[in-house]
């Protein structure tokens, strides 16, 4: 079995007598997509939290691709290639799709970004900055303020951003959020063959999508898991339906 690219162990944080993450253990093989739901308020956004270094961890571990995270920012995980989408979109909106990636492609190789004209024909910058585009289907869109993209464009372009900075993990908190169902089947065939470039742990509540693309499935309730399996055995899990699927599911 494959070593996992993340693995969490023991996780806990508390907000006061508020147990939000309470013991949470899961991990992320290469390769696969590990779907991460539950009901509102269950603490799925504090877990990525955490994952992701914004919030810190009261106890429990966090590695990374071989290594202990727990004591590193979230800029520092970036840089190591934990990449991350919001369900607030974290763009810049004013900035060109091309621009906005090129950013990435700065930060990535450490050296200040020149904010004029001649930044444009910096191929240094301006090839990968493409090629990502060109990877999540945006090359099209290179020229379009961000602030103009779809919503399904804008979440391309965050993952665009992340493989500029050398993704090795995906954490993708609501992706499909505000979406139609015609986003939400474009967005879910894109991102079944983004798990070829990186892992995916898929925090989302649209269950058609989940049950199209998870390899595994942990759900999430009131700070714990209380089960991990595949789509099957979590469809079928009886704590499973009375806590989150519901009758009929």
């Amino acid at each position: 079995m494959a070593e996992p690219i993340l693995e969490i162990r023991d996780l806990r944080k508390s907000f006061g007598a508020l147990r939000a993450t309470d013991g949470v253990s899961l991990d992320l093989l290469p390769g696969e997509i590990h779907a991460l739901i539950g009901p509102n308020g269950a603490g799925k956004s504090t877990l990525i939290h955490q994952i992701a270094g914004s919030l810190k961890a009261d106890a429990g571990t966090i590695r990374f691709a071989g290594r202990d995270v727990g004591g590193l920012d979230m800029a520092a995980r970036a840089r190591l290639g934990m990449g991350r989408t919001f369900q607030v979109s974290s763009l810049l909106p004013e900035f060109s799709a091309l621009r906005n990636v090129m950013l990435a492609v700065q930060a990535r190789a450490g050296s200040s970004f020149r904010f004029f004209r001649p930044v444009m024909r910096d191929e240094s910058l301006v090839g990968p900055a493409r090629a990502a585009l060109a990877r999540v289907g945006l090359e099209a869109r290179a020229d379009v303020p961000a602030a103009e993209l779809s919503h399904g464009e804008r979440r391309q372009l965050e993952i665009a951003i992340a493989l500029a900075l050398g993704a090795k993990a995906f954490l993708l908190d609501e992706p499909m959020a505000g979406m139609g169902p015609e986003g939400s089947q474009a967005l879910t065939r894109f991102l079944d063959t983004l798990r070829h470039e990186a892992p995916i742990l898929l925090v989302e509540h649209d269950m058609e999508a989940v049950f199209a693309l998870a390899d595994r499935i942990s759900v999430l309730v009131y700070g714990q898991i209380i089960a991990t399996g595949t789509v099957a055995e979590i469809r079928n899990h009886p704590a499973v339906r009375e806590a989150y699927l519901g009758e009929g599911q």
